[in-house]
Parts: C-alpha cells; sequence; structure tokens
C-alpha cells in the first residue's frame, strides 16, 4: 500500500489562494508516496482526521516563522508571517512526535520545528548573522551554493554516509539557539544549524536546504527523501 504524506499548505496573501510548489509533491510521487496538501485550518477535528490517515508529514518552506512562536518581538526586518500555519502547523507537529510519525521539515519547516520547541531564529541573516556566505542563491536552485560540515552518528550521516556535502540555500531566517529538544545534524561553513533531527523518535528531522529542488540531479536528496518515506 502507498504511504500518504499530509504537506502543510502554501498561502498567497495577496490572492487569498493555496498553492505548493510542485518539487514537493513530485519527490514524493518519485518515491512512490501519495503527497497530499492540508486545507489551511486550525480546526482540530479536521486535523485529527489527517493526523490518522497520513504516516508522515513534510512541513515546507513559505512566510516567515512568527517571533511570537518562540517568545520573541516582532523586528522590522522580519517578513510576512501566517499565524494560522503557524497554529495549524504546531497541532499537527507537536500530535505528531507523540504519536512516532515520521516528520521532515524544509527550509521554514526546520525554523519552525526548532521554535515550536523552545529554539530561537534570527529573523533576517543580513542584518543579525553576517556572513560571506551565500544564503540567499539566485536561480538555478539545483546546485550547490555552499557546504555543511555532517556530524558523525547523526541520521543524516547514517544516510549519506560522508562528513561533508554541498546544498543550494534559499532563506534569510535560519536557527539562533536551537532547541533542547534537538540535537544538530548539519553546520554550514559559517556556523548556522542547518540540519537537526529528534532523538529517541523514527524520524523527525528537519534541513534547511532545498531537496524539492535537487532531488532530479542530486543524490543526497534522493536518498534523504527515500530514508523520510522509508521510515513511514
Amino acid at each position: 500500500m502507498r504511504k500518504i504524506i499530509g504537506i502543510m499548505p502554501l498561502y498567497d496573501d495577496e490572492k487569498e489562494s493555496y498553492w505548493m510548489l510542485p518539487g514537493y509533491m513530485k519527490m514524493l510521487e518519485k518515491e512512490n508516496a501519495i503527497p497530499l496538501m492540508l486545507p489551511l485550518t486550525s480546526n482540530t477535528g479536521e486535523l485529527e482526521y489527517f493526523l490518522e490517515i497520513c504516516g508522515g508529514f513534510l512541513l515546507p518552506g513559505g512566510q516567515d516563522v512568527s517571533p511570537s512562536v518562540y517568545h520573541a518581538k516582532r523586528k522590522p526586518w522580519c517578513g510576512p508571517c501566517c499565524e494560522l500555519r503557524d497554529e495549524m502547523e504546531r497541532y499537527i507537529l507537536k500530535n505528531a512526535v507523540a504519536m512516532d510519525k515520521p516528520v521532515l521539515g524544509i527550509c521554514r519547516g526546520i525554523q519552525f520545528m526548532n521554535a515550536c520547541y523552545d529554539g530561537t531564529l534570527y529573523q533576517d541573516l543580513a542584518v543579525e548573522h553576517s556572513s560571506s556566505i551565500d544564503h540567499h542563491m539566485k536561480p538555478p536552485y539545483n546546485r550547490a551554493a555552499h557546504q555543511v560540515t555532517i556530524r558523525n552518528d547523526t541520521p543524516l550521516y547514517d544516510i549519506l554516509g560522508k562528513k561533508q556535502m554541498g546544498v543550494n540555500s534559499y532563506h534569510h531566517q535560519a536557527i539562533k539557539r536551537l532547541s533542547p529538544a534537538f540535537q544538530e545534524m548539519a553546520v554550514s561553513e559559517d556556523g548556522l544549524v542547518e540540519g537537526i533531527y529528534m532523538p529517541s523518535h523514527k524520524f523527525i528531522v528537519g534541513v534547511q536546504w532545498h531537496p524539492e529542488f535537487s532531488y532530479e540531479v542530486d543524490e543526497n536528496s534522493r536518498k534523504l527523501i527515500n530514508a523520510f518515506v522509508a521510515s513511514i
């Protein structure tokens, strides 16, 4: 039986519409899973239904995480937020963790995972974490923008079998203080935590880079997504 994976919806404020980058869905389909984009809602009855039918969840990119999630004051350089998605994602993530259902966070996803469990975020890297590393690359997005070092004895090292890899990079926020619920798996050349996991759980993993853009051309991306689906 094919595995159903729930994906948090992306939201367009101007068009008042839900949408999805096809790369998220296509890479799951390539792994013989069924991607299911969820409606944007905080209705717990609906969310409980998705928690029941979905074997795992993918937390994709999107608007900035609201600073209220990590008990911080919003700064002028923080971008647009979607508080309804924050509320929905918190409910799905907390309950998926309690049920030990696999979760993969990508870009905003890793940031939200960290913020939801008492970590903090840089609200804008250009202002708060000056670096020569390009974390906001230009297209094409299926190439490496910088390197990350992978920690030994982590799920990512077990999946890839290597200590370094090149990653694409398209974000302006990032983990500032790591949540005590997570351990780091990958660190960028300028010291940002770019891969995390929750110990003692089947697969609660976040990465700052974008395997949905590089899945077709990058073996590391395919191995990561394969491991996520296989864990369900």
